[in-house]
């Protein structure tokens, strides 16, 4: 882990204890989605990509999302994402159970290919 992406986990626990952890749960399962995720500090949050960019955590005041970079482009198995905006969608998560109840494994491996595609139709 980066300097920069430990001092925004340590700044989220000073800030928001309650919804670190949830961060930190959806850090982990995104960091397990492909071979190599890296993360990096950007607008706020930690922007992950593997190889190509595909989402980001960001922590508000009662809630932590997940943004999927293509997530207008994605399927929504569970009719969970939020979301109007041109590209993106997101989860949000308000307790750590939701990081499971909201199915974000699920999503993950979805919004990586999704990414992948977008990457591919551009070239």
């Amino acid at each position: 882990m980066n300097a920069k992406v430990q001092n925004l986990l340590n700044d989220w626990l000073m800030t928001h204890p309650e919804l670190q952890p949830i961060a930190l749960a959806a850090r982990g399962l995104i960091l397990q989605c492909a071979d190599q995720v890296s993360d990096e500090v950007k607008y706020g949050g930690i922007l992950f990509a593997a190889p190509v960019p595909f989402c980001g955590v960001f922590v508000y005041k009662q809630h932590v999302t997940v943004e999927f970079s293509h997530g207008a482009l994605m399927a929504d198995p569970h009719g969970l994402l939020e979301g109007k905006g041109k590209g993106r969608r997101h989860l949000k998560l308000h307790t750590l159970a939701d990081v499971q109840d909201k199915h974000l494994a699920d999503y993950l491996p979805l919004a990586l290919v999704t990414a992948l595609q977008a990457f591919i139709a551009a070239c």
